[in-house]
């Protein structure tokens, strides 16, 4: 969803003169993005790789920026491929990074996560970048949020030893126009149950803290950091006022969205069989970037505004969106 915002914003601006996709099925990807493919039009192509297996002689031509997104984003992944997972998190951030410095890249951005703060209480206060907290080592969900942190940790030595001038966007929860109606995560299970007019049914008791920024103001913020970020430095991007538990958005939507129409109900099993992130009191705070000068603007209700709008519009197989 963000890799495809990026690439089309990237290609509405005409900001950069090629664009090179690294995927790990072509065919797949033309079906994707085959709006943007235009008959004799050479400013995009694709690379077919794993990210693990990704190296910089697959790229003979000039790179002057990147952008890395890939990862792994279903919480069931997680947990039945840890090892997958943390070695496509970090063996693929450091061939990126590789790549960032044999090109000698004017600007890289490494899309990051909130996860990496771990484990924290709700105190009230906004949670700076510098403030991290602990995360389960003996917990095969945790090969992603360890994954981030050390591929982030990865970024900071490549800029320190090589120069590499890579910057960290620490994404909130993100969602807006392109996600799959078979996506699984908490916010489009509520948009499909406003769609089918049934009952949200939270299968945790929703305490835990979730941290939302729509779509176009990730983008913005994404290429924002490219432009005016510090090498090095990590950043949250986030709307601070669409901070909520899940289960306080469980009720919005069914309220404000859904008009009122459908409820909140609970189905709580015991243990964790689906895999969700553990509970978190996490605040994230926007100051860093809003000191750089971006700021959010989409609001809550207005993100599952323009979700259910893309639903109605979506042909699920090819992911073509109207």
């Amino acid at each position: 969803m963000i890799g495809g915002a990026l690439l089309r914003a990237a290609w509405e601006r005409n900001s950069f003169s090629r664009i090179v996709l690294p995927v790990r099925n072509i065919d797949k990807a033309k079906k994707i993005y085959h709006d943007l493919q235009e008959i004799n039009d050479q400013r995009l192509d694709f690379v077919e790789t794993q990210i693990e297996d990704l190296c910089t002689k697959q790229f003979p031509m000039p790179v002057d920026y990147i952008i890395h997104c890939a990862c792994v984003t279903q919480s069931k992944e997680m947990v039945t491929h840890p090892v997958e997972t943390a070695d496509s998190i970090v063996m693929g951030t450091k061939n990126i990074l590789e790549l960032a410095k044999d090109k000698q890249v004017r600007s890289m951005v490494y899309l990051s996560s909130m996860e990496v703060y771990g484990k924290t209480e709700d105190t009230g206060t906004l949670v700076r970048e510098d403030q991290l907290g602990e995360i389960d080592l003996k917990s095969a969900r945790s090969s992603y949020p360890m994954g981030k942190r050390m591929a982030e940790h990865y970024c900071y030595l490549y800029q320190q030893e090589y120069g590499v001038p890579v910057k960290i966007a620490r994404l909130a929860q993100t969602f807006g126009k392109g996600v799959s109606p078979e996506d699984k995560r908490v916010y489009a299970q509520f948009a499909r149950a406003v769609e089918k007019k049934e009952n949200i049914v939270l299968k945790t008791q929703g305490t835990s803290m979730g941290n939302y920024c729509s779509l176009d103001d990730v983008v913005e913020g994404i290429f924002f950091i490219l432009n005016n970020g510090q090498d090095g430095e990590a950043y949250n991007v986030v709307n601070e006022a669409n901070t909520m538990r899940i289960c306080e958005m469980a009720e919005l939507v069914a309220k404000k969205v859904a008009g009122g129409s459908i409820k909140v109900t609970y189905d709580v099993q015991e243990g964790n069989p689906f895999g969700y992130a553990p509970d978190t009191g996490l605040r994230l705070s926007g100051e860093k970037l809003r000191r750089l000068g971006w700021e959010a603007k989409g609001s809550l209700e207005e993100m599952y505004c323009v979700l259910l709008r893309d639903f109605e519009n979506c042909s699920v197989e090819g992911y073509t969106y109207r």
